[in-house]
This record gives C-alpha cells, structure tokens and sequence, in this order.
C-alpha cells in the first residue's frame, strides 16, 4: 500500500523529533565529577582578584567554558597560556566533555606558573601544556581541532587563524580574545576582524561583556 502525503510527513516529522532528541540527549551527556568541580571552583575561588598576567576575566572563562559544553567539543587549543586562567575553563569543561587541551605559551615563567596551576586545581591530566614558540609551533600541529582560543600577539592573529583553519573540523569554532568587532580595531586586531568577516564557510559573532571576544563557527570547508 502507497503511503500517502500525510502519512510521509508525519513518519519524517517523527523521526526529525527523535533525531533532534538523540542529539540533545548525546549533547548533555557529560561525565560528572563532583569531587573535582569542588577542588577547582575553590582553586579559581582562592584565587579571584590574582590573575593579572594577561589572564581573561572571569566572565570570558565562563564564556569559553560554556561554549565548550554547549557543542560538546573535545579537541582544543589554546595560543597564549599565560598562567593558566583560560586554560583551568577550557579544561574544566573538557573534563566533562572527555577531552584534552593544547595549551602554548613561550614564556618560561609563565609556563611553569601555568602548569603549577593546572596541578593545584586538579585539571593537569586534561592538558598538555607546551613551552614553544606558537608562530612555529602552530603550523606544525597535525589536529583536527574542535575549539581553538587564540589569546597572545595580536599582530599574529590573522596567521593564527590561517593556520589553524584548515584543521579546524566543520562545526568547530575559532574564539579570539580582545577583539570587539569594530571593523576599524587598532593593528592586528583590527586585520583580523575584516578577514574573518569576509569568510563565507565562517559565521563571526563578538561576545563584548568582558575583555571582547570573536567567536567564529566554521560551516564549511570552503
């Protein structure tokens, strides 16, 4: 027997409904750890007020953190440590996820701070803290990568971003630190807004509640 119009439409809107259902379930599927939340909202508590280094604010850590749950991404990296504020969100999330962060970072005193913090808070198995120079560290990393948060020269960040856009998997997103959007940003930032604006397979929105943040999500390849 033919199925009619009506009985096709209501089989497809069906199986679009537990299909859109799958995928929230699959998204919220989060591996819980109490224990450590604990240890590291204490560590980030202990430590509000101290992260002047180039850290973010807290509000973009939030905002990195939710993004990262949000997608369920697991393949991260980090250009710019610093002494780990970032990080400790990126990674916190990411052990929910069940993923791993690159985190880079040429600073030796920096680095050491950052790892020293990554290991205080409970998050250092999440992370793999590099002590390199990411101009030439980030053309050589294999990936794929799902989420990549770009936070160190800004003068560098178009190339950043040239970089790592062809390992960048189609639903990924690209985050930049510092940038607000105004196509007529000083210096580096400012290049880096008209690019990632004139790219069709990226849609760029800009978070400006705290220190500024792109955030660019890649549909295509191409």
């Amino acid at each position: 027997m033919k199925s009619t119009p009506h009985a096709r439409f209501v089989i497809l809107s069906f199986l679009l409904l537990v299909g859109g259902v799958f995928s929230t379930v699959q998204s919220q599927d989060l591996k819980e750890n109490p224990a450590l939340d604990d240890k590291v909202k204490k560590f980030l508590e202990s430590h509000a007020g101290r992260w002047h280094d180039m850290n973010v604010p807290t509000s973009d850590g939030k905002l990195l953190y939710d993004l990262i749950i949000k997608n369920n991404y697991r393949n991260a990296l980090e250009i710019g440590t610093s002494t780990g504020h970032s990080g400790i969100w990126i990674a916190w999330a990411l052990s929910k996820t069940g993923g791993k962060l690159i985190t880079i970072d040429i600073d030796e005193d920096r680095y050491k701070q950052a790892v020293a913090n990554f290991r205080e808070c409970g998050l250092l198995q999440f992370i793999d803290a590099r002590l390199a120079d990411a101009h030439d560290l980030v053309k050589e990393l294999k990936g794929p990568f799902d989420f990549v948060f770009s936070d160190a020269d800004k003068e560098w960040y178009k190339q950043y971003f040239i970089d790592v856009a062809p390992k960048l998997e189609v639903g990924g997103c690209f985050t930049a630190h510092n940038v607000s959007g105004r196509r007529r940003s000083y210096g580096g930032i400012g290049e880096y807004v008209e690019y990632v604006l004139s790219l069709k397979n990226f849609e760029t929105t800009f978070d400006t509640n705290g220190g500024g943040v792109a955030i660019s999500y890649k549909k295509a390849d191409k």
